[in-house]
C-alpha cells in the first residue's frame, strides 16, 4: 500500500488527480499505513494506472491483436472487441465514474485527461478505437485559438496515430457529424477523412443503425474505419459485418430477475408521473389532454410547426424496438418510461437495451451517473460484429 503522495511522485500523476479519485470512491477504504499516514491499496491504484498494473502483471498478454482505446466510457467497444478476439491493451477516459465501471469489469484504465496522457503510454498496439467528442476543428495545422477544448480532441487523436501507426483504426461518433461543417465550410466527416488520409489510411465510413446489428434498439451512429495502406490492403467494407434483428423490447426485459446488480431506477418527478397517467403503452405526450399539460408544453402543442412536431413523453410499446438510449435519461426527449409501468427504466433494463451482460456492473455515486454512461457507450454487441469483420479482413 501506498499514500497518495507517493504515487504522485512515482507514477507522475498530480496530487489533484489522485485526490479526485478518492473523493470520487475510486481508491476504495483507506488504510493506515505503519506510520499512521493514510494509504491504498496497490490494487486499487493499479485499476487507474496501467503502469503500475503492468509492474503487478495483473495486465494479461496474448498473441491476439492488440487494442487500445481512448475517450473509452465505461467500455462498450472494448467490451465487444475483446469478444471478437482481441487483445485490450490500453484505455483511457477522464469520467471518473465511467473509468470505474471499465476497471472493475474489464480491466486498467488509464483515467487521466488525454492532453496529459504521453504517447509513450501506449506500445506496440494493432487497433486504435476513438470515440472523441465530434467538435469543429482548425484545418491545415491550425491547432491553436479553438474556442473550445474540445475542438482539440480530434488533434489529440492524431497525436496517437502519428506515434503509434496501428494497422486499423475505428471512430464511433453521432450522425450529427455528417452535417457539421468547419469554420472553413469543409464538411467534419471529410476533413476527418483527409486528415487520416493524409497520414497514409484508407478511410472509409458508414451510419448504422444498431438495430440491424442484433441490438434492441434503433440506434444510429457514423463509424469511421481507416486501413493503413499496404501491399493488397484494401478499404474496409461495412457489408462484411454480420446483420441481425434487434429483440423487441417485451423480448429484452420479460424475464429480468430482481436480484440483478443495477436493477433499479431513478425516480420520476411529480409533474412527470401525473403525465403518465394519460399517457397508454406505445403513446407520448400527445396523448395527455391539453388542460393537464404544464404551461410550457401547452405553448409549444400550440405551435407544433415552429417546434417541428416533438415527440415528448414517448412511451414504446413491448412490441416495438426501444429508441435511441441517451445519456440524460430525461422522460421528455428519450423513451426511457417503462410500457406499462409509471417509472423509467432500471439500469438493467437500459443496459439490456444496450447488450451490456447481466454481470456487468455499473459504478459510481449516483444512478443518473449509470445512466449516462449507458447512453454515452457503444452497444457491445454491435462493436462485437464490427471487430469480427475487421479481425477476418486484416487480422
Amino acid at each position: 500500500m501506498l499514500t497518495l503522495s507517493q504515487i504522485s511522485t512515482e507514477f507522475d500523476r498530480p496530487l489533484k488527480l489522485l485526490q479526485n479519485w478518492r473523493r470520487a470512491g475510486l481508491l476504495g477504504e483507506p488504510l493506515e499505513g505503519l506510520s499512521g499516514e493514510t494509504c491504498f491499496a496497490l490494487k486499487r491504484f493499479a485499476m487507474f494506472i496501467p503502469e503500475l498494473a503492468a509492474e503487478l502483471r495483473t495486465i494479461q498478454t496474448s498473441a491476439r491483436p492488440r487494442v487500445a482505446s481512448l475517450f473509452s466510457g465505461c467500455g462498450g467497444l472494448d467490451l465487444g472487441f475483446r469478444k471478437a478476439g482481441f487483445e485490450l491493451a490500453y484505455a483511457n477516459d477522464l469520467f471518473m465514474e465511467a473509468a470505474w465501471s471499465y476497471a472493475e469489469n474489464i480491466g486498467p484504465i488509464d483515467a487521466r485527461s488525454i492532453y496529459d496522457v504521453p504517447t509513450k503510454s501506449v506500445r506496440n498496439i494493432d487497433v486504435l478505437l476513438a470515440g472523441f467528442p465530434c467538435q469543429p476543428f482548425s484545418n491545415a495545422g491550425s491547432r491553436r485559438g479553438v474556442s473550445d477544448p474540445r475542438g482539440t480532441l480530434f488533434w489529440e487523436t492524431l497525436r496517437f496515430v502519428e506515434h503509434l501507426k496501428p494497422k486499423v483504426l475505428l471512430f464511433e461518433n453521432v450522425k450529427g457529424i455528417l452535417s457539421m461543417h468547419n469554420p472553413d465550410g469543409e464538411r467534419l466527416i471529410d476533413a476527418i477523412s483527409r486528415e487520416l488520409q493524409n497520414r497514409g489510411y484508407l478511410v472509409s465510413y458508414a451510419l448504422l443503425n444498431a438495430s440491424e446489428f442484433g441490438v434492441p434498439q434503433n440506434r444510429q451512429r457514423v463509424v469511421v474505419v481507416a486501413v493503413r495502406r499496404g501491399r493488397g490492403v484494401q478499404v474496409f467494407d461495412f457489408s462484411s459485418i454480420k446483420r441481425a434483428q434487434g429483440k423487441t423490447i417485451g423480448e429484452v426485459i420479460g424475464d429480468i430477475p430482481k436480484q440483478l446488480t443495477n436493477n433499479s431506477h431513478w425516480p420520476l418527478s411529480p409533474q412527470s408521473k401525473s403525465l403518465l397517467r394519460y399517457i397508454p403503452e406505445g403513446g407520448s405526450w400527445k396523448s395527455v389532454p391539453y388542460s393537464k399539460l404544464p404551461l410550457r408544453l401547452q405553448k409549444i402543442r400550440d405551435n407544433m410547426e415552429r417546434y417541428h412536431s416533438p415527440n415528448f413523453y414517448r412511451r414504446f410499446s413491448r412490441d416495438e424496438i426501444m429508441g435511441t438510449v441517451t445519456a440524460a435519461a430525461t422522460p421528455e426527449n428519450s423513451g426511457i418510461i417503462h410500457p406499462t409501468e409509471s417509472r423509467r427504466y432500471t439500469v438493467r433494463e437500459i443496459a439490456r437495451f444496450q447488450t451490456f451482460p447481466d454481470t456487468f456492473e455499473f459504478h459510481g455515486r449516483g444512478i443518473a451517473s449509470h445512466y449516462r454512461q449507458i447512453g454515452n457507450a457503444v452497444p457491445p454487441e454491435l462493436a462485437r460484429r464490427i471487430g469480427i469483420a475487421i479481425k477476418n479482413a486484416y487480422f
